[in-house]
């Protein structure tokens, strides 16, 4: 009977009690869903902002090129994105995942190729599709390129052969400034390291599968100054599978 009676009394208070706490559930519910929002908004070309920015500072100062820090996701940033991304193993793709946000925590360094072939030297992982520069040992810029496609082609020129990236330990030949037209098209400021057949050179197209004759391209904003930051002729080039 008591428990009859305690029941009697809390009806109302409960009926009176529940439109306010269904309205604060709601008011709760909305709170969480905005901070949700924010937190999970995807950073991807076109995205601007602090939260950009923040991803720009990160992807500097562990020696990718990610542009300029000015909180604008553009190209230069993609194209960091896409060399992060590769270097810690993850898919490549246009947008920042959770998976590499959390990488951007605890990244890995780059796999060293060849550390005796000098502190100063160029290491070009095929496998991974991603060239570090190192000075003294540190990194000092990481690129993603794009290699030789492994495709049967002919030259305009004469002779027919199957696209690759030859691999060993090279040195830069010499450097030409500018738009350079050989037999299979144009090349952005080359930096040649097997005689002038093989160059280190930027282009418009350099997506994440290799596709190249055999050279090595990397994206056009990091052409624009690579070869300021090599010596040549002389720096080793080190390339791998």
């Amino acid at each position: 009977m008591r428990r009859l009676w305690m029941a009697a009394l809390m009806v109302p208070a409960l009926a009176l009690a529940a439109p306010a706490a269904a309205s604060a559930a709601a008011a709760g519910h909305a709170a969480r869903t905005q901070r949700t929002a924010a937190a999970g908004r995807v950073l991807r070309a076109g995205t601007d902002g602090l939260s950009t920015r923040e991803l720009q500072r990160k992807l500097a100062a562990l020696g990718y090129y990610p542009g300029p820090v000015d909180g604008n996701f553009g190209a230069d940033t993609l194209e960091a994105v896409w060399a992060f991304q590769e270097v810690q193993g993850l898919p490549g793709e246009d947008f920042v995942s959770s998976a590499m946000e959390q990488a951007l925590n605890d990244p890995v360094a780059p796999a060293v190729l060849d550390a005796a072939a000098g502190p100063n030297r160029i290491e070009v992982n095929l496998s991974t599709e991603v060239l570090v520069l190192y000075r003294n040992n540190q990194i000092e810029l990481i690129s993603h390129v794009s290699t030789g496609g492994h495709y049967y082609y002919c030259s305009p020129g004469g002779g027919c052969g199957y696209a690759y990236t030859p691999t060993g330990n090279f040195r830069t030949v010499v450097f030409e400034p500018g738009w350079v037209i050989v037999p299979l098209g144009e090349m952005y400021n080359p930096v040649f390291f097997v005689g002038t057949s093989y160059a280190i050179h930027g282009d418009t197209y350099v997506p994440l599968a290799p596709v190249s004759h055999g050279c090595i391209r990397i994206p056009m904003d990091i052409a624009a100054f690579f070869h300021t930051l090599v010596q040549v002729p002389g720096e080793p080039v080190i390339v791998r599978n």
